[in-house]
């Protein structure tokens, strides 16, 4: 009765009574999932690990002085002028910048202190301009800015959306407030050329800025922002707006204004005539006219060469303790002594 029972229940279970098949989250094996492959396990030795460092001197060294030394090459003239170009009897600098009445022009004068090699660049600097605000960085539409077929396509524009219930293009707090002081450099009662051609990137000019979209409805509220587009000019040969609307990363940025394609020696006085446009008294902020020259390695930056030269300089000093305490306290490799349970316990 009992061998009966106990032989019905086990044939419950299925065919001739083997268990059913579990899944299993077990992966498939191979040598790579259980991290058999061959490896290379080098054994850190006093001398390996110095020729590491030494290395490690020899490349970064000589990179870091090449680079700091190409930047001491640059030439840079930097001319601050938002304060210099308002009036000493003004009191009211907003009021001053926001009133259209009165005339902007200003005149500076530059003396270049070394020889400065065509081509030179010529740059407006902005000081505590936060172009990377979040919802700055957000109002423009980039399909406006591409395609003809989009240009009533205002979204994420506000609050320079539309006017009058017509879109306005390009459309967005980015180019409202495109830059527009103007500058013309004289030399010797000559006419320097600043030429504007090819100053944005040609990845933008070709595929972010359409051939087709012309500006319109463009500073035409209550309140201008900055420069007023040519309405007859496609936004791809636009080029000062597609400079603009490559929004910087940090709040102190330089813009490129355009080029000159003639020496300047030393000695030589600019004369830049400029109109003081563009409001920045109202959130304090700076600017400056930077002419510049560049080498191999760009325009001036010590940065990458000191940084080049403080992991070469960091990697000396550790490969000469290395080597003195290599040879002052030296030790055998693999030695069983040092293992903290080989110690002797403290204070027996």
């Amino acid at each position: 009765m009992d061998s009966h029972a106990a032989g019905s229940s086990s044939g419950g279970s299925g065919d001739g009574g083997a268990a059913p098949r579990r899944n299993s989250r077990k992966p498939k094996y191979s040598k790579f999932t259980q991290q058999e492959l061959p490896a290379c396990k080098p054994i850190l030795t006093p001398k390996w690990v110095i020729s590491v460092f030494v290395l490690v001197v020899v490349i970064f060294v000589p990179i870091g002085v090449a680079s700091l030394r190409a930047s001491r090459q640059v030439v840079e003239i930097v001319d601050r002028y938002d304060d210099a170009c308002v009036p000493t009897n003004v009191t009211d600098k907003l009021a001053y910048i926001q009133d259209k009445t009165i005339p902007k022009t200003c005149t500076r004068n530059l003396t270049i202190t070394k020889e400065m090699k065509q081509p030179i660049f010529v740059y407006y600097q902005l000081d505590n301009f936060y172009q990377n605000h979040r919802r700055y960085v957000k109002s423009r539409n980039d399909a406006q800015l591409r395609d003809k077929s989009k240009t009533n396509d205002t979204s994420n524009c506000d609050p320079e959306a539309t006017i009058d219930g017509k879109p306005i293009v390009p459309c967005g707090l980015i180019a409202w407030s495109l830059f527009n002081d103007t500058y013309s450099l004289v030399r010797n009662n000559e006419n320097l050329t600043v030429d504007k051609k090819d100053i944005s990137w040609k990845s933008d000019r070709e595929h972010k800025f359409g051939s087709d979209v012309f500006p319109s409805n463009f500073q035409k509220g209550p309140l201008q922002g900055g420069k007023i587009l040519n309405s007859s000019m496609p936004l791809s040969e636009q080029e000062d707006l597609i400079v603009w609307m490559r929004t910087a990363a940090l709040p102190t940025f330089r813009k490129l204004y355009g080029r000159i394609y003639v020496d300047l020696k030393v000695n030589d006085t600019i004369t830049v005539h400029l109109e003081n446009n563009y409001n920045t008294y109202s959130f304090g902020g700076k600017k400056k006219l930077v002419l510049s020259t560049t080498t191999w390695l760009g325009g001036k930056n010590d940065f990458l060469g000191l940084a080049y030269l403080t992991v070469g300089g960091l990697c000396f000093f550790l490969a000469f303790a290395f080597t003195l305490l290599y040879l002052i306290k030296p030790r055998k490799l693999g030695d069983n002594n040092y293992l903290s349970w080989n110690r002797p316990p403290v204070g027996r």
